[in-house]
């Protein structure tokens, strides 16, 4: 198995017991075993929100660092293909055309609960 990119979503769904989508993050990232984890830096910046603002801050961090998770930030190359994937499909939203190209840029698949993200990450985002 390759690389494993997280969405905010996941985390999220992670560090609040409460999400409707909690259990099935777990389950992904226990079931994940030893592949490489990485989170786009804007995805980690959402997933710090709510938590910060709590003064959980650490959670966050906690999360980050007992996974391993990469943080991976924004270059000219994620950049640029996050433009090219904003160019291809209008309605999508650069804090996720990010997560997408950050996956891409690390060959890793896609983990999020956004449906419509995972369907672009499955499509290679090519349509």
């Amino acid at each position: 198995m390759g690389a494993l990119a997280l969405d905010a979503s996941v985390a999220i769904a992670v560090l609040d017991a409460t999400d409707a989508h909690h259990e099935q993050a777990t389950a992904a990232l226990r079931a994940q075993g030893r592949s490489p984890l990485v989170m786009a830096a804007s995805a980690y910046s959402e997933a710090l929100v709510q938590p910060l603002s709590k003064g959980r801050e650490d959670a966050v961090e906690e999360f980050i660092e007992s996974l391993g998770v990469e943080v991976v930030a924004a270059d000219r190359r994620i950049g640029w293909r996050a433009a090219e994937l904003r160019v291809r499909h209008r309605a999508l939203r650069l804090p996720d055309a990010l997560v997408l190209a950050t996956a891409q840029a690390c060959e890793a698949d896609l983990l999020t609960f956004d449906d419509r993200l995972a369907r672009l990450a499955g499509e290679g985002a090519q349509s």
